[in-house]
């Protein structure tokens, strides 16, 4: 249970984070690139268009069968999983949490400190919960890195639980 992180407050619904299943969740960054590429503001409708003409496409040109690329992809993504370095946004987890109108501080309670930051600041945080393919075990079980990657060698380290304001 140490690795478990609430979400609590001033919200309709108390959030209850456990960072050891985020590698396979979809909505996973990878933190080696996602503070130096620029991030696309795209519809998810428009980025669900894209995969399935691209899988159509593949499909018409190679045929339905699964050609040697793919397996070898596979292996890639699987090899990545293993061995890469992860952090999920916080901002859908904020938003299922259903913040009251009134609430506008999120803290972050660590093992000796707070930290507190406007709730719309909070909205670009990204949470980091795996290194070279390990989960965060020695100051973690996450890190907390701002959207602007403004704290990306030093991160809020021994998160502990989330308060909203």
């Amino acid at each position: 249970m140490e690795n478990i992180i609430i979400i609590s407050g001033n919200v309709k619904y108390t959030i209850t984070l456990d960072p050891g299943v985020w590698i396979f969740d979809d909505r996973r960054v990878d933190l080696t690139t996602y503070f130096t590429t620029k991030l696309e503001n795209t519809e998810s409708l428009e980025e669900y268009t894209k995969a399935v003409s691209k899988h159509w496409d593949r499909e018409i040109i190679e045929g339905a069968i699964y050609p040697p690329t793919l397996k070898t992809e596979k292996k890639f993504e699987k090899e990545k999983v293993l061995t890469g370095t992860f952090g999920i946004p916080l901002k859908p987890f904020l938003q299922n949490s259903e913040p009251s109108s009134d609430a506008n501080t999120f803290v972050i309670h660590c093992i000796d400190s707070e930290y507190e930051y406007p709730l719309e600041k909070a909205n670009d945080f990204i949470l980091g919960f795996s290194n070279n393919g390990k989960p965060l075990t020695g100051d973690g079980p996450i890190h907390v890195y701002f959207g602007d990657g403004s704290n990306l060698t030093s991160p809020i380290k021994n998160v502990k639980s989330f308060t909203i304001k």
